[in-house]
């Protein structure tokens, strides 16, 4: 027997992440959990300036639901941040350079988030808009920017059959900052006022910020394209990358897909808010079933959809999750003929959560999957904005289509916007490739 050759002897052994075995290995090992925190910083903020907890601020104040829906559109940040992503995949934020490229530009976005949400705090909206609408802005960018780039670290830092569980660690993350965000906001408005609500939330940004100091960055991966040097090769190149890739045609396809994906929940995200008021609930109970059960319902779809996708695929997994939501909408039908009913409202936000929380880890899943790492923040970027992007705008008219018709109407045309997604999914299904991205190095 020959012996072994040096290489052969301390070349360390790569850790499979395959089978059940290796599922339970991803999701234990220490990138895990910092996307577990990464991922409570960026759901912290997000329904503050964009989505319920704000809303709610507003009608609180007197806002009608129209205004309120049109002032959910200054968060529009969210979702155009693939325009100035490519800076984030190629330069580093030079202030803070020594903590390379991704954390730098993190620590960055983190702090961002706590100025604004502090700046929040001191607006009153009762006297006037503006002010609120500004901060909103800049928040909502500094907010973009912390998950393009906890996106693009999440891609780089573990190989891709990690994937899924990191997606399911960082979905616990968020769906935690939405519970503080969501359920804890308005129990300190409740009985603190707004105020305190969003100094809370500006002090516990803290928590990313550390994770940010202590965590590792990720290596740099081996590029396998000549990245032009101008300021237009930038932003021109991640795009034409994916077109390469997959076709003009398939990648056309492909991004309608990721756009209309979660369309049935985005739509509706606006009105949840003002919904769960005019229905004689109070902001204590929309914390209690909403935004505390309702969280922890949508943390065990994200873990059940991160096991299934591992263990069947995502391609499948699609096709569940994509009817999950649809159907999840005609739950708040309950809620539209039983107002004031608790168990109305606990069986509408069971189903909406879970198949929120199975449907977000199946499409990052997906998407990350479509990834060039070459172009790791830009193209994630491209396709998380593309999946909010088209929910998000007819969100912020919703409120005329309530006001010209009914909360019940409203829930059954938003269920019924998921035909043009099956219809995609069917034409997609023999083209879609069960296949990774390419693997990180250091990972």
């Amino acid at each position: 027997m020959s012996a072994a050759t040096p290489q052969e002897s301390t070349a360390p052994q790569k850790p499979s992440y395959k089978g059940w075995a290796g599922i339970r290995r991803a999701f234990g090992t220490p990138s895990a959990l910092t996307l577990a925190v990464l991922g409570f910083g960026s759901g912290l903020p997000f329904l503050a300036i964009a989505s319920l907890t704000l809303a709610t601020r507003l009608r609180d104040a007197g806002l009608d639901l129209h205004s309120i829906g049109l002032i959910s559109l200054a968060s529009f940040f969210y979702l155009f941040k693939f325009l100035w992503a490519p800076l984030l995949d190629r330069y580093v934020f030079l202030p803070l350079g020594f903590l390379g490229r991704r954390r730098s530009w993190l620590l960055a976005a983190q702090a961002g988030v706590g100025l604004g949400l502090a700046a929040l705090a001191f607006t009153r909206p009762d006297l006037g808009v503006g002010p609120l609408v500004g901060w909103v802005l800049f928040t909502s960018f500094a907010g973009a920017t912390q998950d393009s780039v906890v996106d693009a670290y999440r891609i780089e830092i573990a190989p891709a059959d990690a994937q899924a569980a990191l997606a399911a660690t960082y979905t616990l993350g968020y769906r935690i900052g939405l519970i503080v965000g969501g359920a804890g906001a308005l129990y300190l408005a409740e009985f603190a006022g707004w105020k305190a609500a969003y100094l809370g939330m500006a002090a516990l940004m803290a928590l990313p910020l550390l994770a940010t100091l202590l965590s590792r960055e990720p290596a740099v991966p081996e590029l396998t394209v000549q990245r032009r040097i101008d300021f237009l090769g930038a932003f021109w190149q991640p795009f034409a990358s994916f077109f390469r890739n997959n076709g003009v045609t398939f990648g056309i396809a492909l991004l309608l897909f990721v756009g209309l994906f979660k369309f049935p929940d985005q739509v509706i995200g606006v009105m949840a808010g003002p919904f769960y008021l005019d229905s004689g609930y109070t902001k204590a109970d929309i914390a209690t079933v909403s935004k505390l059960y309702g969280i922890w319902a949508g943390i065990g779809g994200a873990f059940l959809g991160g096991i299934c996708v591992a263990a069947f695929g995502y391609r499948r997994m699609l096709l569940v999750a994509a009817l999950g939501v649809a159907l999840s909408n005609l739950a708040f039908l309950l809620m539209a003929h039983y107002p004031s009913q608790i168990w109305a409202f606990y069986a509408a936000i069971t189903a909406d959560n879970v198949a929120q929380g199975f449907a977000g880890t199946t499409l990052i899943a997906f998407m990350s999957s479509l990834t060039d790492r070459n172009f790791t923040a830009t193209q994630f970027a491209l396709m998380v904005s593309l999946a909010n992007l088209p929910g998000k705008f007819a969100g912020g008219l919703s409120g005329y289509l309530v006001e010209a018709t009914s909360y019940g109407t409203f829930f059954l045309l938003s269920a019924l916007t998921v035909v043009p997604t099956l219809v995609l999914l069917a034409w997609l299904w023999h083209r879609i490739r069960e296949r990774p991205p390419a693997p990180a190095r250091g990972g």
